[in-house]
């Protein structure tokens, strides 16, 4: 692991008047009919000083090298001047979004789904950033790929397939995006980078099993609603007797109430409207 080595070099504004003065020096010398004191002027000033000023804006900073080894970073803004012969290279420390393309892989279990995810990252060690891997945008975009692969194929798109899973891809949406976070963090450690966020920005079933899904999961919603139906018209059915025999209003037998409970569950569990029936006759006619 490379260690970034944070450095404050001298204010380039000095340096910067010294390389006008010999600017000022050189014209002079050529004025006087004194070529040679007026080339070695220039030689000096242009191999010397001006190669050495550098720029830093702000939210950047410069990686130097010197012959082949890293002197440090530059990550304060500002107008500097260096060794001339160092190698400077711009590191931008803002922060980047990674749109990532959808993907197609396979859940827990086995079915097929698409999933894609947004990332955002920062550098923090530039000297990792620089040094360690060849290209640090190219290895996010891989290793960031290789993530939500691996998410994907840990747990399941939803309880239809599993109920027992604690987590899902579509219900666990804040715990799934902190385990991304996580297992980016540690990938992309060895770069120097940093994961701000992580977000599921598309899942959903793959083309070919997307329909089959979909009546599957209406046919769930529906069981259940159903289920609560029934639980709900039991209990107004049992609050109905009671009430008819707590009041005496009418004293029905077990084939009476049995009919009873028939025609008012049909009537509360129905998915539509009843036309009720008036009977004028005797309760046995």
């Amino acid at each position: 692991m490379n260690t970034e080595k944070i450095i404050n070099p001298p204010s380039g504004y000095l340096v910067f008047v010294l390389f006008l003065a010999l600017i000022g020096a050189a014209i002079y010398s050529f004025a006087i009919k004194s070529p040679v004191t007026g080339a070695v002027i220039l030689a000096v000033n242009f191999i010397l000083v001006l190669p050495g000023l550098v720029i830093v804006n702000p939210n950047e900073s410069k990686v130097l090298t010197l012959f082949g080894k890293y002197v440090g970073t530059i990550k304060k803004d500002g107008f500097f001047w260096v060794n001339p012969f160092t190698v400077k290279k711009k590191v931008s420390l803002k922060a980047f979004n990674l749109n990532g393309q959808q993907l197609k892989v396979n859940d827990s279990v086995g079915n097929p789904i698409e999933i894609a995810a947004v990332i955002v990252w920062q550098i923090k060690n530039t000297a990792s950033a620089v040094f360690a891997v060849e290209n640090y945008i190219q290895y996010v975009n891989i290793q960031s790929e290789a993530a939500v692969r691996h998410l994907a194929n840990s747990f399941p798109y939803d309880n239809i397939e599993d109920e027992n899973a604690v987590i899902t891809l579509r219900g666990g949406a804040e715990q799934v995006s902190h385990m991304l976070e996580k297992e980016l963090n540690e990938r992309l450690d060895r770069a120097g980078i940093e994961v701000l966020e992580a977000r599921i920005s598309h899942l959903a079933y793959a083309p070919e099993i997307a329909h089959t899904m979909l009546q599957r999961q209406q046919a769930s919603a529906i069981i259940s609603a159903r289920r609560l139906i029934v639980e709900g018209a039991v209990g107004m059915v049992e609050m109905a007797l009671q009430r008819l025999s707590d009041q005496n209003i009418v004293d029905l037998d077990e084939e009476r109430k049995a009919a009873m409970v028939s025609n008012l569950l049909v009537v509360l569990c129905g998915d539509r409207s009843v036309n009720p029936v008036v009977n004028t006759g005797t309760l046995y006619h």
